[in-house]
């Protein structure tokens, strides 16, 4: 596939776009522009870190996909369109990919972006040295050399990555993957600015340090509060970046944040306060929006050696996750359009055939049933367990349903632990746990980015569940010409061992102020850009 043609047909169109812009009306619609170009939105917890190569999380990556563009991003659809890179070929049977970067493209300082940017950023990633909790997306990749890299068995200078020239990137992979291009568009891809990181080491993403080659600089940060980012004019597409400031806040209460909204201090939120999707569609049809998101919701089991001795047992597992009445949590508790799930990719993910689980087909009445027989045969009955969460009146709501089902169907007693999101991401990494909350949010759209996750090697399998059976599958869905026979086997033999509770799949709920538009409705990744975005008059 190659894009390259697609921007020279819209080349003439950008003098045209620049034009309207100084009139004041959206180059496309027509549509008459405010003279205030800010957005604002509602963050549930501080982002963790900016750096593109060590984020693991999704408020984090909502920022730096201002800050930093990779080689491709996403359009309103989700569908791959040129971001640094003016388009790639594939060849030797998609194990190579070679890029070609548009020459225009800048760091914030002036600096050009080359290709070495990319190779340096990558390198980075996969260095033992920099500890990345998203080293693994590169071994997933399957570029040459990552996971020997990883491992600490080879030098990161040797990751099959090259710059031809500075406006050419070689990327040599160890299988077809015929979706690589797609998962460039995550932040662990991005290029990184090496003089800045070498001058300022871990500070380097501090407002007053960082370079950054996005639609947006970073321009003030006061932690568990709330940031900034402006408008970067070296931004090789600025002309036609509307948007001027955007403003994320802090708001761990999610009441607190939609009493914000009301009063039209912040432009978007979300997620809404669980079970009130209704009322607030009907209150503000034009605000109010439930649309697919790729997430699955889950508790995860900790299967590590010297863990919760009763877990151990898949019996056990299945039990606690048969008696779990996800209509109540979906209908009663969440109502935003939530799907009750049975099995671990989300059902809209692009070409994934749902697969058929046994106990999805049961009656609540007989799960409970089979729970409390199950639970019988492995001979336990006094189990006590400790569930972790961080803290959201969402999370606590769930896990406060979930213990009492536990306790009334099966005699669990469970205690509930909330903390803070970096505390929790620690805790769970750490497997201080024995049941943990979780919820995996697709970094591509392609089942493989939720199955994945279970493998053994994987970075983020927090359950440390591990299966050779498993493994297989998922290794040989790689090069298959229908994966989806290996994605139902794997989804089949999870509902077995269940190592992870599936609890819900998402919809996205959120409000978002009328005057604001280009919001991307159809992309359920929930990948949205600042620079896409614009207000209108009222």
């Amino acid at each position: 596939m190659n894009i390259k043609a697609t921007l020279k047909l819209s080349a003439a169109a950008l003098v045209f776009a620049t034009a309207a812009l100084a009139e004041g009306t959206h180059p496309v619609t027509g549509e008459a522009l405010a003279d205030n170009q800010t957005f604002s939105y509602r963050l549930l917890d501080q982002f963790p870190t900016l750096d593109p190569q060590l984020n693991e999380e999704t408020a984090g990556h909502h920022v730096i996909r201002d800050l930093f563009e990779g080689l491709m991003i996403q359009d309103a659809d989700g569908n791959l369109i040129p971001g640094v890179a003016t388009g790639f070929e594939a060849s030797n049977n998609n194990q190579t990919y070679t890029f070609t970067l548009r020459p225009e493209a800048k760091w914030s300082n002036g600096d050009p972006v080359v290709a070495e940017d990319f190779v340096y950023g990558w390198q980075r990633a996969v260095d033992p040295a920099n500890a990345s909790p998203y080293a693994w997306y590169m071994e997933l990749a399957s570029i040459v050399n990552a996971k020997e890299i990883v491992a600490g068995e080879m030098d990161p200078t040797e990751l099959g990555v090259k710059a031809i020239d500075d406006h050419t990137l070689e990327v040599q992979l160890t299988q077809p993957l015929p979706y690589f291009p797609a998962m460039t568009t995550y932040a662990t891809m991005m290029p990184a600015h090496r003089a800045t990181i070498e001058a300022h080491g871990a500070k380097w993403t501090d407002p007053e340090n960082i370079v950054s080659n996005g639609a947006y600089v970073l321009t003030e940060m006061v932690l568990n509060e709330y940031h900034t980012r402006e408008k970067n004019p070296m931004y090789w597409d600025a002309d036609n970046v509307i948007i001027e400031k955007t403003t994320g806040y802090v708001i761990n209460d999610v009441n607190q944040a939609l009493t914000r909204y009301k009063a039209g201090e912040i432009d978007h939120l979300e997620p809404l306060p669980d079970g009130q999707f209704p009322v607030l569609k009907e209150e503000r049809p034009d605000e109010a929006t439930s649309v697919p998101r790729l997430c699955s919701y889950y508790y995860a089991f900790n299967l590590r050696d010297g863990a919760k001795p009763e877990l151990q047992d898949p019996r056990v597992r299945q039990a606690l996750a048969y008696a779990v009445d996800r209509d109540v949590i979906v209908n009663q508790i969440l109502k935003g359009g939530q799907w009750p799930a049975y099995n671990f990719a989300h059902l809209k993910t692009a070409g994934f055939e749902m697969p058929e689980i046994e106990y999805a087909s049961m009656s609540q009445a007989d799960r409970d049933a089979k729970a409390k027989e199950l639970m019988e045969e492995a001979g336990v009955s006094d189990l006590q367990l400790k569930l972790i969460y961080n803290t959201s009146d969402s999370h606590k709501a769930i896990a406060t349903i979930v213990a009492a089902m536990w306790k009334q169907k099966l005699g669990v007693e469970t205690t509930l632990e909330n903390m803070e999101w970096k505390t929790y991401l620690d805790v769970r990494r750490d497997g201080q746990f024995d049941v943990a909350r979780g919820a995996w949010c697709a970094d591509y759209n392609e089942a493989s980015t939720f199955l994945d996750l279970l493998t053994t090697p994987h970075g983020s399998n927090d359950a440390k569940y591990s299966s050779a059976e498993y493994d297989e599958l998922m290794s040989t869905s790689k090069t298959s010409d229908n994966p989806n026979e290996m994605y139902t086997a794997a989804e089949k033999l999870l509902s077995v061992d269940m190592p992870i509770v599936p609890i819900y799949h998402y919809a996205n709920t959120f409000l978002l102020s009328s005057d604001v538009k280009g919001w991307p409705y159809n992309n359920a990744e929930n990948n949205w850009y600042s620079k896409d975005l614009y207000r209108i008059e009222k």
